[in-house]
């Protein structure tokens, strides 16, 4: 994980720019930084942020190589399949960074080859001076962040957070121009002239979710080696993406709620990790306020797959404390991803101040690919269903994906999400239809019954009912969701909720609570509304509230 910030076309002293804006994200790279031009590009300017996971020596930003003298490469993300590139390819190498090979990918087949070749999670910057030309191109699930400024006078800003890019529209001049998430799965070329100024050429997109399309990189497991048993090769793949995320020399570590997505990565982390024979125990890490259900089932998790188990515990009042850095930090004001951040801000901060786990793994993705949220119960068709799993991967970026990246990056840790594999979801997702709805009014029973029976995880959280977040790190008598409100019932705003519709035509808040985190948003980034293009919220059932407990058929109400 790091940071990665870039500029063309603006006539002000890398000094100035580097100060106030580009320290905006130094959080994602505590370890080291470095900022340059590039004297034969006009008026660009080149910063990057670096947190050491991979090749503590030469592994630092932007990077160039002998062999590949015109091109300069700013990444933020780990390159899974970085050796067999290599060794596919005879690729010669002049770092041990896993984010070398795209370099030579690049100077070997262009933009295309540098892209579909990746088994990664990554947001890219790469320039290639001797043509005049800079490409940009991000994973296919958004899982590493890049925001994307680009102004009509041909002004080109990037950087892993729209923060770091804020700053810099007062020397637009009034020009219009967008800030928005650069689109996932896709690559763009822009031309630079003799001013420094972008020209975009073209935008493609290099994978599809959802298409029967195998991806072209090579598999871990090949795939004449897939069996016909579906639950033995769910099982074969999600080890396997489990195992390639062990990539590191910093200490591992795993987020453990005790429900069923981050138990599985739990489990697999800690067997893969005594098979690598790891030189530390798997730390796992829980949070709640007192004896909330997630603690109580993590802690069992815990101690039947011996990780060595760290549980942070927090109150109304810590909730009232972070409640605004979170919004600042998330760079979004939408209600479902701001009261899940909650927790996983405060968890990650003790993270990084009490122990030394600096790469996380992850549950996220789970629900969106297997079908987790309780509301698809209520899917009309196979059809449909499909359609709202597939939307929710596409747009995971703009919510958890979000949530999952910004909470963990701002105490510097990196985090990596298992469940969004390529190789995993690709299969996953060739899979009939019907086999990934809910079965039984079990929601991911395909994914539960690929791990029934083999010891795993014991059998009451391999098929422990969705909890609401609210209601895991909190309770069933007082979720977490009525401490926010009750803590934003006590604060000035100064926007009449009467006022809203006129105020914010986009993605109107409706309660009191969400104009709070509307307020709270709009004094950090004014005017920029639609970097949430729309509130995530339920399908196919009448609720006002994205919270589950509010769906008919959520089963923790029944719980004591």
């Amino acid at each position: 994980m790091c940071g990665i910030w870039a500029l063309f076309g603006i006539e002000t002293d890398v000094a100035v720019h580097s100060n106030a804006v580009f320290s905006k994200i130094s959080h994602r790279g505590p370890d080291a930084w470095r900022v340059e031009a590039d004297c034969r590009m006009a008026h660009s300017c080149l910063g990057f942020h670096r947190l050491k996971i991979v090749d503590s020596v030469h592994g630092m930003q932007p990077m160039k190589l002998h062999c590949l003298p015109d091109l300069t490469l700013m990444c933020n993300g780990e390159i899974y399949n970085c050796h067999e590139l290599v060794k596919d390819f005879g690729f010669p190498t002049e770092t041990r960074c896993d984010v070398e090979p795209i370099l030579h990918l690049f100077g070997k087949g262009g933009i295309e080859m540098a892209t579909t070749n990746l088994d990664a999670e990554f947001a890219f910057c790469l320039v290639d001076s001797g043509n005049q030309k800079v490409y940009l191109a991000r994973d296919p699930f958004g899982v590493r962040p890049m925001f994307r400024l680009y102004s009509e006078t041909g002004v080109l800003g990037v950087c892993s957070e729209a923060k770091g890019l804020i700053g810099i529209t007062k020397e637009l001049n009034g020009s219009k121009f967008t800030l928005e998430p650069f689109p996932p799965g896709v690559f763009e070329e822009y031309s630079i002239d003799k001013d420094g100024r972008a020209k975009l050429l073209r935008q493609e997109r290099f994978y599809e979710i959802g298409s029967l399309e195998r991806p072209k990189f090579r598999p871990f497991v090949p795939y004449n080696k897939l069996k016909n048993d579906v639950l033995a090769n769910i099982r074969t793949l999600l080890t396997s993406a489990v195992r390639k995320r062990l990539m590191a020399d910093r200490r591992v570590g795993c987020l453990l709620s005790g429900g069923l997505d981050s138990s599985l990565v739990a489990a697999l982390l800690v067997k893969e990790a005594k098979a690598m024979n790891l030189p530390y125990p798997v730390q796992t890490f829980s949070i709640g306020m007192g004896d909330s259900p997630d603690i109580v089932a993590a802690r069992q998790v815990a101690k039947h797959i011996g990780s060595e188990h760290h549980e942070i515990t927090f109150t109304e009042e810590d909730v009232g404390n972070v409640l605004d850095e979170v919004i600042g930090t998330l760079e979004t004001y939408d209600i479902t991803t701001v009261r899940a951040s909650i927790g996983m801000y405060l968890v990650a901060k003790a993270i990084k101040q009490e122990t030394d786990t600096t790469v996380i793994l992850s549950g996220e993705g789970a629900d969106e690919l297997a079908q987790g949220y309780i509301y698809f119960r209520d899917a009309p068709s196979t059809a449909e269903a499909r359609a709202e799993s597939i939307r929710l991967l596409k747009d995971i970026y703009l919510f958890d994906g979000l949530r999952a990246d910004r909470t963990t990056a701002a105490w510097s840790l990196e985090l990596r999400v298992p469940f969004l594999d390529l190789e995993f979801t690709n299969y996953m997702l060739s899979l009939p239809p019907e086999l990934l709805q809910p079965k039984d009014g079990v929601e991911k029973h395909l994914l539960r019954s690929a791990f029934d029976g083999v010891g795993l995880l014991p059998n009451n959280i391999l098929w422990r009912h969705k909890e609401a977040f609210s209601d895991g790190v909190a309770s069933i008598r007082k979720s977490l969701f009525q401490v926010i409100q009750e803590i934003v019932a006590k604060r000035e705003i100064d926007v009449a909720l009467e006022d809203a519709k006129t105020l914010f035509p986009n993605c109107t808040p409706k309660t009191r609570e969400a104009l709070y985190y509307r307020v709270m948003f709009e004094k950090k980034f004014p005017k920029q509304s639609s970097l949430t293009p729309y509130f995530w919220m339920p399908r196919w059932v009448n609720v006002s509230d994205p919270s589950a407990r509010f769906i008919s058929h959520y089963a923790a109400e029944k719980k004591k």
